[in-house]
Parts: structure tokens; C-alpha cells; sequence
């Protein structure tokens, strides 16, 4: 009997060349996802993400849809996935559903963070998660151009380049700074989509206003201006962890195992939103 089940994965992005499966000899979090279930059900299977992971690019709540036939229960089956799964990548959580959801086609919106060492001395245990400032950041002037960033506008102007979209309007729901100047730093972006890249060249830009080498004001003419050339840098894929994908109501939840205490760190009125 065929089965649609709804996965939440964890992974450390740095192993992989990003989510989708590509050339032969690419390690890929789907192909690694799709070897498992393939070992575990005897068939051949394509698993849908709720969307794709750069390279480097971590996740504590990615959600994937797979229809598989299969008779063994989901405990059995979440176990059996995580004992031949790499140790860089795990299911978090595993529930049969309704044969209609679509991991990816679902999802109303995504929650990233990219988080920031604004220590004044190293950190190498915070070194492969983290880019690192020395210089504290100014989150006043930080906040103040992020509430620009929240909306409907066309991002083009955050996009790489050579990307090959319909369309370069997204909706960001959130975009918020949270932490300590002189510590930790954490920007969070949620969004009902997202361009390649535009999360990192988002916080590239923030960072050059938080650092006094772009006014807080600049954000309406750089959107305006739809000039890559005109936005910061592309800042490390490394810092860049997808925590949560979210679904309507009526739809599958993308999180039953949500910490609450991050939920409310993160209240709704705080900021805004991305998508990829």
C-alpha cells in the first residue's frame, strides 16, 4: 500500500552541496534522503522539499514529502531512516498524511536565521556556524532599515546573479535583529518566498548598515534600483540555518517539535520574512 508520510529534517549543511539532487558524485541532502528510503523500503522514491538549500547552508526544520510503499509502522520507519542516514543528516520527525500534501506547494512560509559572532576575539566553537564581526554592529540603525524590508517588493536587487525567476517580487513577512552588539546576533528572516541568495545578500546589506557604511534610510531607493550592484555582499552560506517551514492551518503542521521558548523570542509583531 502507497503512503505519503511528512518528514522534518536537521542537517549541518556543510557536507553537502545543498538540497536537490545534481551531477553523479554530488552529495545532496535529498539524494542521501532518497538512498535511505530506498534501503529501507526496497523502492525507488523522489522526495519533495519544501525547498531548496544552498550550499552550506544548514537546517533545523526542513520539511519533505515522500509517497512510498510501505507496511512498516512510522516509529519503525523514522528509526530504520535515521539508523542508515549519515550523521550529518537526521529525521526529526516522521507522519503519515493525507496523500494530497506537498511539502513544497504547502508551505505558506519559511523562518530563517543567520546568526553573527560580534565578539571582539574569536570563537572557534562558534567558528562553523557563525560569520564573525569584529566590529560592534549598530542594531538601532539595523532595525530601523529592516522595517523597510518587510512587505511585498521586488527584490532584484537581492538576487544572484544569473538567476533565472519569473519574477524577482517576494514577500517578507519578517525581518528582525535579535542579540547583543559586542555578542551574539542573530538575524531572522521569514517570507512566503525567497530569490538564490537573497537571504545572505539581505544581511550582507544590514550589515553595512550596521557598521555606518550604508544610512538606514537607503533601503526604499536600493529595492527601487533593482541593481544587484548597488546591495551588499553575498555574506557565508554557513551562518544560514532554514529553522522552520510553516502551513496553513487546515494543512499538515511543519513543526509538531517546535521549542515554544523560541517561538516566543520570536513574537509575531517583532519583524518580518523571507523565502527561497
Amino acid at each position: 500500500m502507497k503512503r505519503t508520510f511528512r518528514l522534518i529534517l536537521e542537517y549541518d549543511g556543510a557536507g553537502f552541496v545543498g538540497w536537490q539532487v545534481q551531477a553523479e558524485g554530488t552529495r545532496t541532502v535529498q539524494g542521501e534522503l532518497e538512498t535511505a528510503i530506498t534501503r529501507v523500503c526496497g523502492a525507488q522514491v523522489r522526495v519533495l522539499g519544501s525547498g531548496r538549500t544552498d550550499a552550506g547552508v544548514h537546517a533545523e526544520g526542513q520539511v519533505a514529502s515522500v509517497c512510498v510503499e510501505t507496511e512498516v509502522p512510522e516509529r519503525r520507519l523514522r528509526r530504520a531512516l535515521n539508523g542508515v542516514l549519515p550523521d550529518d543528516l537526521v529525521v526529526r520527525d516522521l507522519k503519515e498524511v493525507e496523500e494530497s500534501f506537498d511539502a513544497r506547494r504547502g508551505a505558506v512560509s519559511k523562518l530563517y536565521r543567520y546568526s553573527i559572532w560580534n565578539g571582539p576575539q574569536r570563537s572557534p566553537l562558534r567558528a562553523s556556524r557563525a560569520l564573525r564581526l569584529e566590529r560592534p554592529l549598530d542594531l538601532v540603525a539595523v532595525r530601523r532599515a529592516a522595517a523597510d524590508l518587510v512587505g511585498v517588493h521586488d527584490f532584484a536587487a537581492f538576487q544572484a546573479a544569473g538567476s533565472d525567476v519569473k519574477t524577482s517580487v517576494r514577500e517578507l513577512l519578517r525581518v528582525d535583529a535579535l542579540g547583543r552588539s559586542g555578542a551574539t546576533v542573530d538575524f531572522y528572516f521569514e517570507g512566503t518566498g525567497f530569490l538564490r541568495h537573497m537571504v545572505r545578500i539581505l544581511v550582507g546589506t544590514l550589515i553595512q548598515v550596521g557598521s555606518g557604511r550604508r544610512a538606514p534610510d537607503s533601503i526604499p531607493g536600493l529595492l527601487a534600483s533593482r541593481d544587484r550592484g548597488q546591495a551588499g555582499p553575498t555574506v557565508p552560506a554557513n551562518g544560514l540555518t532554514l529553522l522552520e517551514v510553516r502551513y496553513t492551518p487546515r494543512g499538515d503542521p511543519a513543526r509538531s517539535d517546535a521549542n515554544p521558548q523560541e517561538k516566543q523570542a520570536l513574537p509575531l509583531d517583532s519583524g518580518s520574512a523571507l523565502r527561497y
